[in-house]
């Protein structure tokens, strides 16, 4: 895991001295990378590298990066891991390709080599790398199917500039910091900023499993190569499981086979255990497979006891199963002594990530680099509410035939008289429930979009939720599962489901929160039940009558889960941010949002002078008037 930046000048090379550009574009990403950093500028001037090293793979000097081909015509700064670089590596030396590391880093470089942009079909892993080509004089961006990790970018008059962390771009040349509205209205709706979109105008996000190639002349559009989404209906019907039996020996295989290649490192490897099935099921295959792994657990001195407290349930699974662990509680004064770091790390704003973040704590505090998650489970298995609660929405409310126009017609006349009893939501039913688009929204919205003006400007909501077409991105998303065959509509609505989960809440949330919590302390969060080959392996079970679904699904584990782990009711990682902040109990979520929105806010204007350069110094009004001193 690494942090990586780079700038390619459109204009005169000399307008720019790129090495203090991005050294200090590499100063914000020093976390990500404390073990070795680079910086590096070609011959022409013109296209300029820097990356910040976490050695996982090959510790060794040899394989610091910027790294070059052996003919010096391609170099790489590249931040993740490739799982199954060592086939790949056989596969290129059988080709006359020869190395000098043992390290993944330089295998990419190879692979591009060879097979340009169709090599992205081959890889395993997480990823987001620039190469530069110094025959076309080109810069190639690429990034991961799930979009575990990150890659922005700022295309600007006088540079192209990208890095890991949007922070980093802040120090880019010519970059519009002003507001996007896009951005700041899809935090409040989702409590994460949509992709494409950040905070600012000149900032984007490549999206996930998406490359682009740029020149001094422009950049392409960017281009898709792989879809979690599609994927998941592009199978075989004809692979589809005959028996439970075949299915429950299907899943294990495909399980076992990912939890091996998340554990490729040449450094010790922890497990983010909880009291949840996903993690405990990591820590099941890791018993099989004869790993002597550490599980950590994270508990809140302000739960501790509770249904919410994990920490004895966590500790039970790791006696079960042998395996070392070591446990911490978070209090309050550890809560503020860590804040102001915390937010600094956000990167973008988010309601969530502060479990992340301390977990992340203990992992750096007990000498890990790397640590297991059992992220994904919830939404490939249907571990959340959503699972039931969407499909049943979708088809009472369309039933009634209610148009969406009356629906609008009627929140606009009941919201206030609902607001006084419950949650604002339910005064939108009829005007979102109809579709799955829209019953997602109201299920994993922080805001409904007609509440915004309230707090925010009203023409930057407008604007915002305009480009943003949520329910129409959304609906357009589960699309393709309406003409699957030899489906059950039971299980299309789960699919339907867990593309939304996928595509939303996990992308854009979960996993961009383990990027930020994790990089704060130099961890590498890997997520093996993340992973596109797997996927594609479970593809047809997930579609079949023998569909693996939590808690029956861990019934392929060769070790078995504590029955007490199989009947603990869900209850959700609670972080008690309300009670640290003091705040009512009507506030809660509510209130850490805009706490954390203004604090992020606060951050940008304090570099608001470089927006000048854009020809509009102007503040725009984000926040209206009437919002400032009102609590949320």
């Amino acid at each position: 895991m690494c942090g990586i930046a780079g700038v390619l000048v459109k204009g005169k090379p000399e307008r720019l001295h790129l090495p203090d550009v991005l050294t200090q574009m590499s100063f914000s990403l020093a976390t990500r990378g404390p073990d070795a950093e680079g910086v590096w500028v070609a011959p022409t001037k013109e296209m300029g590298f820097a990356h910040r090293r976490l050695s996982i793979i090959d510790v060794n000097a040899r394989s610091d990066q910027p790294m070059h081909s052996p003919d010096g015509r391609y170099t790489i700064v590249f931040n993740g891991e490739i799982y199954n670089y060592q086939l790949l590596r056989e596969e290129l030396r059988k080709k006359g390709r020869r190395f000098t590391t043992t390290s993944d880093t330089e295998v990419l470089l190879a692979m591009y080599a060879e097979h340009g942009a169709e090599m992205l079909t081959r890889l395993r892993g997480m990823y987001a790398f620039g190469i530069w080509d110094r025959q076309k004089r080109e810069l190639f961006l690429a990034r991961d199917p799930f979009g575990i990790k990150p890659l922005y970018y700022a295309d600007a008059a006088e540079a192209f500039s990208f890095a890991s962390q949007v922070r980093s771009l802040m120090s880019a040349p010519d970059v519009d910091l002003r507001e996007e509205a896009a951005g700041h209205v899809g935090f409040f709706v989702w409590g994460s900023v949509p992709e494409p979109y950040t905070l600012y105008r000149g900032i984007r996000c490549l999206p996930s499993g998406s490359w682009m190639r740029v020149t001094q002349e422009g950049a392409t559009s960017p281009k898709v190569f792989a879809s979690p989404v599609e994927e998941a209906v592009g199978f075989d019907p004809g692979s589809m499981p005959q028996s439970q039996g075949e299915a429950d020996a299907r899943l294990h295989d495909a399980l076992k086979e990912t939890l091996r290649m998340h554990e490729i490192a040449d450094v010790p490897v922890a497990i983010f255990l909880s009291a949840g099935i996903d993690s405990g099921m990591i820590a099941a295959l890791a018993k099989e497979a004869g790993n002597e792994v550490e599980t950590l657990t994270l508990g809140f001195d302000r739960l501790r006891n509770t249904e919410h407290d994990e920490t004895a349930a966590a500790a039970r699974v790791a006696d079960h199963y042998g395996l070392s662990h070591e446990s911490r509680y978070v209090d309050q004064s550890t809560f503020h002594d860590h804040r102001e770091r915390l937010l600094e790390h956000m990167d973008q704003p988010t309601v969530d990530g502060v479990n992340t973040y301390f977990i992340s704590w203990l992992a750096h505090e007990r000498g890990f680099k790397v640590a297991l998650s059992g992220l994904g489970g919830d939404e490939l298995f249907g571990g959340y509410p959503s699972f039931r609660q969407i499909p049943r929405l979708v088809h009472t409310l369309r039933a009634t035939g209610v148009a969406p126009v009356v629906g609008r017609g009627l929140r606009r006349v009941t919201h206030a008289m609902i607001a006084k009893f419950t949650s604002p939501k339910y005064a939108s039913l009829f005007e979102y429930g109809g579709t799955w688009g829209g019953a997602y929204l109201l299920r994993r919205g922080l805001f409904m979009p007609w509440e915004l003006p309230e707090f925010l400007d009203p023409e930057l909501v407008r604007v915002g939720w305009r480009d943003l077409e949520a329910v129409e991105q959304m609906n357009a998303t589960v699309r393709p599962y309406g003409t699957l065959e030899n489906v059950a509509g039971k299980q299309a609505a789960f699919l339907r489901v867990s593309a939304l989960e996928t595509s939303y809440y996990m992308r854009t949330q979960l996993l961009r929160d383990a990027d930020w919590a994790g990089m704060a302390h130099s961890v590498e969060i890997r997520v093996p039940l993340v992973d596109m080959t797997m996927l594609r392996q479970i593809s047809p079970l997930r579609a079949s009558r023998y569909s693996p679904r939590k808690p029956g699904m861990v019934r392929c584990l060769r070790y078995p889960l504590p029955a007490e782990i199989l009947n603990r009711p869900k209850s959700g990682f609670s972080v008690p941010v309300r009670e640290w902040m003091q705040a009512s109990p009507d506030r809660g979520l509510r209130h850490w949002a805009t706490f954390v929105h203004e604090a992020l806010i606060r951050r940008t204007s304090s570099t608001r002078v470089r927006a000048k350069r854009t020809g509009d110094s102007s503040e725009p009004p984000l926040l209206a008037a009437k919002a400032r001193s009102r609590a949320v």
